[in-house]
């Protein structure tokens, strides 16, 4: 257990002795200034009774003048140990006896007013208490009695003592109490606490808190804690099934997917397959019908008739090429080989070329590093997008078209990659339908302006996924286009672990 597993503990202890030190502190302040202030008071009460006494045994000798007796009187006083000094004066207000010898005369400096029987000054411990003596009727004298209270000082020590050794008794029963109230108390809610310090740190939502026997309200703490854990348990056991079952719904489901899709590709393939018999069985009859004829078809509608046919053909094998490469990019397996873009890049150029001699394209193409990846896919990827920049420049007299690279720069200002571009400046496209570019049989021209199927570009954007790589481009119309894309960061060895 740590320090911090008793703090509750701590806290009920200083909380027990605060309490029961300020309750002690207080009653003890309370009584001792009751009690001293009703001492004060009695001890002032009996110095006015003494002024009286030597008052009233004062009166014959103030009356025959007889300070010897007045003096003998006064000496009564030492059974009282405050009384400092007392004087005696006759009626004229002369000094006519004194007791405390060397002392200074109490009266000279407070005198009782005419017609006032007793009064008392006080200054701290100090007391003054002055007496008229009256005999029949008729003031005779004043008596002063000077005393100090250090009575009530010894008293106030006494208190301070008892009260001292009564609060460190009753320290050391709060602490015991203490004792007793952390068992009952702290030592459960410290239970708890550590029971949900093991619950949270383990996720075990099975463990239970024990409730304790005498103290309802922590038991009905820990009661609620446990119904709460049991809930979390059986919602836990409810969302874990259940997300088994979706699992394993999820994996039949793509299980079922993958096989359609298998069948779709087989499908595709084997009817683009089929296809290309016929069609190069047609267009070698058109061919043979169109040299059997000669001069004849030169000179009628059959030529045109036959190179339609023909046209027709070849833009159908286009369309099956299309195809089975589109297949091809998500069925065949893949292969891990050293591949330079920019010799593919090089070789579908000069294909381009060859096909039209006549027109002005300026080729513009970088030197790349070569990449581990797979040959034949990345041929479709440059092929297409280089004869889609071909395609789209076509409208133009001079035209240029560039391959190349550059390093993108992400946030923390390091690279990552090298980002591969083709870039044309022919008819571009519409930024805002941009997205509708590598979907499938989408195309964002018109038949006749530019030929084409809308597979392309679709073909190239699932090779670069299923390479984990990307692709995307930005252009304006009548302003050029620019595809950007990356291969991902599949190894070799993930190459070569999926071709197998």
């Amino acid at each position: 257990m740590t320090a911090h597993s008793y703090s509750i503990s701590v806290r009920l202890t200083r909380m027990n002795l605060a309490v029961s030190g300020a309750v002690l502190l207080i009653a003890a302040i309370a009584f001792s200034s009751y009690d001293l202030v009703s001492f004060r008071y009695d001890l002032i009460k009996n110095l006015t009774a003494e002024a009286q006494i030597v008052g009233d045994n004062s009166v014959s000798a103030l009356l025959f003048n007889d300070p010897q007796s007045a003096a003998t009187t006064m000496k009564g006083l030492q059974r009282v140990p405050d009384i400092v000094s007392a004087t005696l004066s006759n009626k004229q207000g002369e000094l006519f006896a004194r007791y405390g010898a060397g002392s200074e005369d109490p009266s000279k400096e407070h005198r009782l007013v005419s017609g006032e029987p007793d009064r008392v000054w006080s200054s701290g411990n100090s007391v003054l208490v002055a007496h008229r003596i009256v005999f029949q009727g008729e003031s005779v004298g004043e008596v002063y009695i000077s005393a100090k209270l250090t009575e009530i000082g010894r008293r106030a020590r006494q208190y301070a003592l008892i009260a001292g050794l009564i609060l460190m008794f009753c320290m050391g029963a709060a602490v015991v109490i203490s004792a007793s109230s952390r068992r009952l108390i702290a030592d459960p809610i410290r239970a708890l606490a550590d029971t949900a310090i093991r619950v949270s740190r383990d996720q075990d939502y099975s463990v239970r808190a024990i409730a304790p026997v005498h103290s309802s309200e922590i038991t009905v703490l820990v009661d609620a804690f446990n119904t709460m854990l049991t809930q979390i348990q059986l919602r836990d056991l409810a969302l874990s099934q259940a997300r088994a079952q979706l699992e394993a719904r999820v994996e039949q489901r793509t299980m079922e997917l993958r096989q359609a899709n298998q069948e779709l590709e087989a499908f595709s393939y084997t009817v683009a397959h089929d296809l290309r018999n016929p069609l190069n069985a047609i267009d070698s009859l058109g061919f043979l019908l169109e040299m059997s004829l000669g001069e004849i078809a030169a000179t009628s509608k059959i030529q045109t008739m036959i190179g339609s046919l023909r046209e027709t053909t070849s833009s159908m094998a286009t369309l099956i090429d299309n195809l089975l490469n589109f297949a091809r990019a998500t069925s065949s397996p893949l292969r891990s080989e050293s591949v330079s873009l920019s010799r593919l890049a090089h070789e579908v150029a000069a294909e381009l070329i060859a096909s039209d001699p006549n027109r002005r394209v300026d080729f513009v193409i970088e030197d790349l590093p070569e990449v581990r990846s797979d040959r034949a896919l990345m041929r479709i990827v440059i092929d297409n997008l280089l004869r889609n920049a071909w395609k789209y420049t076509s409208h133009h007299a001079q035209a240029r078209i560039e391959f190349g690279s550059q390093k993108p720069v992400v946030e923390d200002g390091s690279t990552a990659g090298l980002i591969y571009y083709v870039r044309d400046d022919g008819a571009g496209f519409d930024s805002e339908r941009a997205g509708a570019l590598f979907q499938p049989f989408q195309r964002l021209h018109a038949k006749f302006e530019f030929p084409g199927t809308g597979i392309g570009l679709a073909t190239v954007y699932r090779i670069l996924a299923r390479q984990s790589g990307e692709i995307w481009a930005e252009g304006a119309v009548e302003k050029g286009a620019t595809f950007y894309w990356r291969l991902g960061t599949q190894s070799s060895e993930e190459l070569d672990d999926e071709a197998t």
